[in-house]
């Protein structure tokens, strides 16, 4: 076992034990990120020259499982973190600041955030109604409106904006700001159905810094080149840890029902067997994202390519789709005391996180944008990878 999955599963043990208080209470997973805090694993995708430990984004990916196994609201937190850490990797690595930031990160292990969307937009996080506002080597912006998960518990938060204010909404860049660099005004409370400890709550976004704190390349680059891939990746990490967990309920409400009745096949045995297919192909799913992504890394053109977008974004949607039908079986096979809140089957809570993920950048949007791609780009039949 690697060291990284070992203090992963000690984060998650932390979780399991807050998952439900957290869930109530609409709270942030304070617990788990402390001790994600003490395993040092915020720096773990941070390259070893800047402090981290160089975990590829498959340890990364796995990781996310193990603490989304125990507490969804906390693998997310996780994950989220990781994906905008990976922006500062991918773009910032030869900029002296962003360096400085990724050493900040490591032996602070500061948290992460990010503030991509806003008010106004429709949910486009390609588009950016506020702007950067430079003054010589300074900058200042105002963002309003804007959905930043843990956003009071963060360190840091990376921003998107238009890079001036006669830019269209599509020229965006990115930067970096610390907490003692902006202030959050608090305009709407997180009070949702699920992945209720991200506490996704909407802010008015107020903050001045250094223009070396925006990362070099345009958001548009960062968007198609990293950003995206991993959110679908790690994303689709969460759904199948939240996925598993519910399995092993079903699973273990089954073997119970095995050991009151001996020598009976339990009526659930079968949805059992029908669940664990299905995880083994979401799981599937998940590993051909991440090996389609090693692969397009080593090539800038693949990494920009349609269909490399189209891949990451079938990536997503089948894994946001595939946890909703696993957990619904996983409710089959325990009936009421997995419909219960409190019992040790219960998968309400997994349920309600779950149809969290066909929204998260909504799947409608996704396939209206793959159909216009693959308008113009033919659909690979091969098995290779």
């Amino acid at each position: 076992m690697s060291s990284l999955v070992a203090r992963a599963q000690l984060v998650a043990a932390v979780a399991a034990q807050y998952s439900d208080h957290v869930d109530k209470e609409g709270r942030f997973p304070s617990e788990a990120v402390r001790a994600m805090k003490e395993a040092r694993l915020l720096s773990a995708y941070i390259p070893r020259e800047f402090g981290g430990e160089g975990a590829d984004l498959a340890e990364i990916a796995e990781v996310v499982s193990v603490i989304s196994q125990a507490c969804a609201s906390a693998g997310m937190t996780y994950a989220m973190h990781q994906i905008k850490v990976s922006s500062v990797i991918s773009h910032g690595d030869k900029a002296e600041w962003h360096q400085e930031f990724m050493r900040r990160i490591s032996s602070e292990q500061l948290l992460v955030a990010s503030a991509t969307t806003e008010g106004g937009i429709g949910g486009n996080l390609r588009n950016s109604i506020c702007a950067v506002e430079r003054l010589g080597d300074r900058f200042s912006l105002v963002k309003d409106g804007t959905v930043i998960s843990y956003g009071r518990d963060a360190d840091a938060i990376l921003i998107t904006a238009r890079s001036a204010p006669d830019a269209p909404a599509s020229d965006q860049v990115m930067a970096v700001l610390t907490k003692d660099q902006y202030k959050l005004e608090l305009t709407g409370v997180w009070d949702a159905m699920g992945m209720r400890g991200t506490c996704s709550d909407n802010f008015k976004f107020s903050a001045e810094g250094d223009v070396a704190q925006i990362l070099p390349n345009d958001f548009g680059e960062i968007a198609a080149k990293s950003m995206l891939a991993i959110c679908h990746i790690l994303w689709s990490a969460v759904w199948y840890g939240i996925a598993s967990s519910a399995v092993s309920r079903a699973q273990s409400f089954v073997r119970a029902e095995a050991r009151r009745n001996p020598g009976q096949t339990p009526p659930g045995a079968l949805r059992v067997a029908e669940a664990a297919n299905m995880l083994q192909l979401m799981r599937s799913n998940t590993i051909a994202g991440l090996s389609r992504f090693a692969t397009a890394k080593v090539n800038d053109d693949d990494l920009g390519s349609v269909g490399f977008i189209v891949a990451m974004n079938n990536i997503k949607i089948g894994a946001s789709r595939m946890v909703v039908d696993i957990i619904n079986h996983a409710l089959l096979i325990t009936g009421i005391n997995g419909y219960r809140n409190n019992t040790p089957y219960s998968v309400g809570r997994h349920m309600r996180d779950a149809l969290s993920a066909q929204i998260m950048i909504s799947n409608d949007r996704i396939f209206g944008n793959v159909a216009n791609l693959l308008l113009m780009h033919r659909l690979d039949p091969s098995l290779a990878a």
